[in-house]
């Protein structure tokens, strides 16, 4: 049974994983998931597949109950197929997913039997990341874009995301402003070059202090949209996205004193994407509820467990299949992990050293065993800390490496390709910094990014789309955006790395010739990245032939 839904989905095979949860009598279970939940190395054109305990009525499977979202790559559309009579369910992708991305897979609680049997409650949810292309992290700078208006403005480039706004398969950039109060997006030329064109104009408006931002497709309408946390005026924007790299009129919501972290997630299990932010001056969380058309209502106020809530991240940390809440509490230099409950609450599950003074917080699962882990950016006590999950909604005391002074940020992402998460902080006295993971979370520092002023942000993106991660890095005093450009793959079929496409890399490739042996990573000669050196690698190598 086939038949198709009007959102981009993303593409990526991966060996199926069995799941557990809580189980009430009458529900329907999730059985498996594909690619794994906390998966590092999904292939960008793989389907994205649940099974089921019992047969599923077609009839609710839908673009409203079975989502997926793409933190680079943006709302995932395809076709929808059953299978194993009718108890899998398979999102099959329009177009692939980013290299090196990680996805948000959303299951709403009005998938059903034909008895009428539901899913949970609270829904399911999980991510995972795709698989990044082998790179020798040899960064040349391409070019550095000016977020003023004019030379003498400013706008104070804080941060922002890299999400796709027209959907075109490649990557824009969405600057958040402090000064200026507003977004400006670069749109990605889409040539190969990696190069952006001049920001569009007139930028959209939020509001005064616009600080952490995180991008979802809020309306289900298959353009990417994003939120903004509004420092000074203590409230959350939403802006939808309008599909060709503008946004439509903020709505703006007033939440608590000092909003300073910001996450998205389907947190009451109807499908839709729900808004969570700290609030550092009142020292607790705000909810707002998506009514599944992107408008939210009034904040709930909940708790965090901490002293002068900061940092937040969405993650799975007890491995139940709902999505929970990382905070980074400043005052107390802790983290929290508040495990989802699947009704729009929250319960405080552990509490841990943040090993600093935590300003962000990003997850991921960093030593590969299958559960999600934590990297911070701890700002006075100029370091970031590891801090391990245990899948049970604990982590392991911070093992903390030394930043530049004043880090402000923390971001994740496999810039040598080799299939685990490296590390990147950002310091605002200081540069960015990257460091390598050796697969077991064992990190090491690998080189700095000298900034001209101040570095806030750093995206770990692929904007040439040659398959590896770029840098985008942001600095929020000279309103500049870096881009420099990951060597890993400039010559698609230069196997030897001479600067050409000859006989000796068409020898290779026949060397090659075959399914990789194990992979993701990438082997030799698959110059497409699909695990198997063949007809299509040898089509690629021949369209850059230089003799």
């Amino acid at each position: 049974m086939i038949y198709n839904v009007t959102r981009r989905l993303l593409p990526g095979a991966a060996t199926a994983l069995v799941v557990s949860s809580s189980v009430s009598a009458g529900e329907l279970v999730v059985s498996t998931v594909q690619p794994p939940r906390h998966a590092l190395t999904a292939l960008v054109s793989t389907s994205i597949s649940v099974t089921f305990d019992q047969a599923v009525d077609p009839a609710s499977i839908n673009a409203a109950s079975f989502r997926a979202f793409g933190r680079w790559s943006g709302p995932v559309g395809g076709t929808f197929t059953l299978s194993d009579g009718n108890r899998m369910v398979s999102l099959e992708p329009d177009q692939d997913l980013f290299f090196g991305e990680q996805v948000m897979v959303i299951l709403s609680h009005d998938i059903r039997t034909p008895g009428g049997t539901f899913v949970r409650p609270g829904g399911y949810s999980w991510q995972f990341w795709t698989a990044a292309a082998p790179a020798t992290r040899g960064y040349t700078l391409l070019d550095s874009l000016t977020t003023r208006t004019t030379p003498a403005q400013s706008s104070r480039a804080y941060g922002g995301i890299a999400t796709d706004l027209d959907n075109d398969g490649w990557a824009d950039i969405t600057i958040v402003n402090e000064d200026t109060a507003d977004l400006r997006v670069f749109l990605n030329r889409a040539d190969g070059s990696g190069n952006y064109d001049a920001f569009l104009q007139p930028p959209s408006p939020v509001n005064t202090q616009a600080s952490p931002s995180e991008p979802a497709d809020f309306n289900n309408d298959g353009f990417a949209d994003i939120c903004v946390a509004n420092i000074s005026t203590s409230s959350i924007s939403i802006l939808l996205g309008n599909g060709d790299g503008t946004y439509g009129p903020q709505q703006e919501i007033t939440v608590g004193s000092q909003p300073r972290g910001i996450a998205v997630l389907d947190a009451d299990g109807d499908g839709d994407v729900d808004i969570v932010n700290t609030n550092f001056g009142t020292s607790n969380m705000s909810i707002l509820l998506n009514d599944g058309n992107g408008v939210f209502g009034p904040p709930s106020f909940f708790e965090g467990g901490g002293a002068g809530e900061w940092a937040l991240a969405a993650a799975d940390m007890n491995d139940d299949g709902i999505l929970d809440l990382v905070i980074g509490a400043r005052t107390s230099q802790t983290i929290l992990v508040n495990t989802g409950n699947g009704d729009g609450t929250f319960t405080v599950a552990s509490s841990q050293s943040a090993g600093g003074s935590v300003w962000m917080l990003v997850c991921g699962d960093v030593n590969g065993d299958g559960t999600e882990d934590v990297a911070t950016a701890n700002s006075t006590t100029n370091n970031g800390a590891i801090l391990r999950g245990n899948g049970a909604g604990g982590l392991a005391l911070p093992v903390t490496l030394p930043t530049d002074p004043f880090p402000l940020a923390t971001d994740l992402g496999d810039v040598d390709g080799d299939g685990d998460l490296d590390w990147v902080t950002s310091s605002f006295s200081g540069d960015w910094f990257m460091f390598i993971n050796n697969g077991l979370g064992v990190f090491t520092f690998d080189q700095e990014f000298l900034a001209p002023v101040a570095s806030s942000c750093a995206l770990l993106v692929d904007i040439d789309n040659d398959a590896d991660l770029d840098l985008v890095l942001i600095d929020e005093l000279a309103d500049v955006v870096i881009l420099q450009l990951n060597d890993g793959t400039s010559i698609p079929g230069d196997l030897d790395g001479d600067g050409t496409v000859g006989i000796i890399d068409f020898l290779a490739l026949l060397g090659a010739w075959g399914p990789c042996p194990s992979c993701p990573p990438f082997c030799f000669g698959d110059v497409d990245f699909d695990c198997t050196v063949g007809i299509t690698d040898f089509l690629a190598l021949l369209a850059n032939w230089t003799g």
